[in-house]
Parts: structure tokens; sequence; C-alpha cells
């Protein structure tokens, strides 16, 4: 369609299309997609194409846990300091003078900067910011050398943040806000809000703390609008094309949810939710609770999904739900 291309852009706010149907959607599809939504209990959906706001459901300037979407948000500055020459993908844990509370073995102490990148550093020690299913799937320690097993485990991802501070010497959160939120023109997110929008929580049994952040759905439809333009925003280079591409290589096989890249969850030939399938090209970063920011570049196609994890019980969206609703919106837009 030649309406829908890579020009638009969103400035200090979002533009929006006429309706759907200019937006080459399927209107009722498209309906009955967020009427599924809304019955979930989604706290907001927002549906971008060409730049331009196709759809929402609930509030989208509202600020929320992202929870392991904050790892896709590190993969960005990670990618933009290897550019640099300030981050080596090659470097030990050795090299680095990483280390944690149970000392880590002459063994682990040979993973690599890339291994906790692509999760595959072997490293069980005990860690932070777990989910009851992390800790499910965590295998005992020492089992697995580095290199040679997937095993989705915050051990690799708050160490990773405890390296980018070490060799960048500026924390998490003053990066993202001055290298990826500034530059966006994000809306809502600040670090002088009470309390900031990003931080750090440490742990008793790990010397790696965690890096939550919390975030509107526009925002996030920012940060997926950057990786589907491929790193770039307006014509400014804002992380390196060639990283945004392989990022998102399936380098680890995830069974039902489909593969892994660097800090970023991929479609395997259909396959990232359950009895649903989604296009092949695929990504999303995805957070617990029903969290996804969800990328299609074949359809030029952005989805932010929020769930309400603020509250305790949180009002999830799991997968089973969450898997048609984005089957319904990508079908009503094909």
């Amino acid at each position: 369609m030649d309406a829908i291309s890579d020009t638009a852009w969103p400035g200090t706010t979002w533009d929006a299309w006429p309706d759907s149907a200019a937006a080459g959607f399927d209107a009722a599809s498209l309906g009955r997609a967020l009427a599924r939504a809304e019955a979930a209990g989604s706290a907001a959906v927002l549906v971008v194409r060409g730049g331009r706001i196709v759809a929402s459901l609930g509030d989208p300037a509202r600020k929320l846990p992202c929870h392991s979407i904050r790892k896709s948000l590190l993969c960005a500055l990670i990618g933009i300091a290897v550019e640099e020459g300030r981050v080596d993908l090659s470097a030990t844990l050795e090299s680095l003078g990483i280390d944690d509370h149970e000392r880590l073995s002459a063994i682990e102490r040979t993973a690599t900067v890339y291994d906790l990148l692509t999760a595959r550093s072997g490293i069980m020690h005990p860690t932070g910011y777990e989910s009851a299913r992390m800790r499910r799937i965590k295998p005992p320690r020492h089992l697995h050398a580095p290199a040679t097993r997937w095993t989705y485990n915050n051990w690799d991802f708050n160490a990773l943040g405890t390296i980018y501070e070490q060799c960048i010497g500026e924390t998490i959160p003053q990066a993202f806000a001055r290298l990826i939120a500034a530059p966006l023109e994000m809306e809502d997110f600040s670090l002088a809000a009470d309390p900031p929008d990003a931080g750090h929580v440490g742990f008793a049994e790990t010397a790696h703390r965690a890096y939550p952040f919390t975030m509107t759905a526009r925002d996030l439809a920012r940060f997926g609008l950057l990786w589907l333009r491929r790193g770039r925003w307006h014509d400014l280079p804002i992380v390196p094309a060639r990283w945004v591409r392989n990022s998102v290589q399936p380098v680890s096989e995830a069974g039902h949810e489909g593969a892994y890249g660097y800090m970023w969850w991929v479609c395997r030939h259909g396959v990232m939710y359950p009895n649903v399938i989604l296009p092949a090209d695929a990504y999303a970063a995805r957070g617990v609770g029903g969290h996804v920011m969800f990328v299609v570049p074949s359809l030029d196609l952005v989805v932010v999904h929020r769930a309400d994890t603020s509250v305790q019980p949180i009002r999830e969206v799991n997968s089973f739900a969450l898997g048609p609703i984005l089957e319904g919106i990508v079908n009503a837009a094909e």
C-alpha cells in the first residue's frame, strides 16, 4: 500500500491514521481483536503502522512496570557501546573482574559478555527479580558449561547490567535517558519523576542489581519503532543497524516460545505464543504478566500490550490469551 511507508515519524506526540481502513486494516477484524483484549483484562493496547497510531485500547499514557522488557532496552545500550569499542563481546568474566557472593568457578569465569547477552552463560548462581517460572526452569548450578546451553536466567541479565555500567561509567537509567529517550522524544519517561521511571533493585543473594523500568505504552511504541526502522530515528542513527539486525536472529531454540536472540524473543517458523501462528519475521520484548512490545517488519507494524501488574494480585494476561490477541491484530493487517 503506497500510503504505508517508513517516512512517518512521531514528533513530540503521535499522529494517528484517520481510520483503521486507511492504515490497511480490516476494521471489523481489528475490532474483534481489541474486544478480545478488553475481555482478557488488558490494561492498554497500542497498534502502530507506518509510524502512526492505528488504534488503542485503555490508557496508552499510563505508566506500568516493564518487567523483562528492560532487557531489550539494555540491548540497545550495549549495541551502541559495542559500536564505540567500549564493550567487548568476547571479554570473559575473568578479564572483567566479575564475580558474586558465592564465588564463580574457573569454568564459570570463562563465560563471555556474548554468552550473557544470549543467556548462554551456564551460571546458575542465586539471583533476583526472577519470576516463579524462571526459578522452575533453572537447572542445578555447575551442570552446564558456558556457551553450551540456553537458559532464560536473570543472573546473566543482571550481571550484564553490572558489566555495562562498569565499562561505560554511567548508570543504565542515565544512559537510556540520554541515548534513547531524549532523541526519540519520549513523552512520558523521566528520571525526575517521583519515583524515577528507571532505577536499581539490589538483592541479598547476589552482587548484581536489576534495573527495572516503568514506562507508558506510547513510549514503548517509540522504542519498537526504533527497532522496526533498523535503529534510526528520522535521519539520525541511534543504534547500529547491524546490531538491530543481529539482535533479533534466532540464536537459541526456545521451545513453544520460539527462539531467543540478544535479549529479544524471536518468532521461529510462526511459533512464539501457544496455539497461534505469527509472522515468521516477528520479534518481541516481553515482560511477565502480559507485557509485550511486538514488532512485525513485513507489516510495518508495532503492537504494545500492557497488563496491570502494578496491583496485587496482578491482573495477568497470560500467553494463551495474549497470543490470540496478537494473531487477531496481525490477521486484520494482512
